[in-house]
């Protein structure tokens, strides 16, 4: 059904859709497919966010986005934006309320309004939960497309290959 709607032009749009096929960036693919065929505008919070989200049409898809936004807007290093990826990720509750607070004052800091810095937070925090590695996204959706093509272009082959592969087993493990 995604598949269908977003009517994918390049490994990019299959990466992307591999990353928002998730619990919580789910909720996005109508925003990536409206804005993919120009049905949508593509707004962006604060214009700095532009030059991070541009790729994905505005809409955050990836953990590297959510470190990069970090870096970009709380001078965050990319080490320590991978902590609080991580903080977050693991529900550290004590632990992202410290980072809060630091990321707040670090957007301040560089000059952006409280209203920008709470909302980012509030994004980073709601996505970093189900947020999926580009580099992962790039591999499954590589193999993903050799292995359609070989189905689509090889059946026999591809089911030959296919059935030798799991014969003896039953699958369980």
């Amino acid at each position: 059904q995604m598949w269908i709607k977003v009517k994918p032009t390049s490994l990019d749009d299959l990466v992307a859709m591999n990353a928002l096929y998730r619990p919580g960036p789910m909720k996005h693919i109508d925003t990536y497919t409206k804005r993919k065929h120009q049905k949508e505008a593509v707004v962006y919070l604060h214009p700095d966010l532009e030059a991070i989200l541009q790729d994905t049409y505005g809409v955050l898809v990836y953990q590297e986005q959510i470190m990069q936004i970090v870096h970009r807007f709380a001078s965050y290093s990319l080490g320590e934006a991978d902590l609080l990826r991580r903080a977050i990720s693991n529900k550290d509750h004590q632990e992202m309320q410290g980072q809060k607070a630091r990321f707040i004052a670090g957007c301040l800091a560089n000059g952006y309004d409280r209203h920008v810095a709470e909302e980012l937070f509030r994004w980073i925090v709601t996505f970093a939960d189900y947020g999926f590695n580009k580099s992962h996204s790039v591999a499954y959706s590589k193999l993903a497309y050799i292995l359609a093509y070989l189905k689509a272009n090889y059946p026999a082959y591809f089911f030959a290959q296919l059935l030798s592969s799991s014969m003896g087993s039953d699958g369980q493990k």
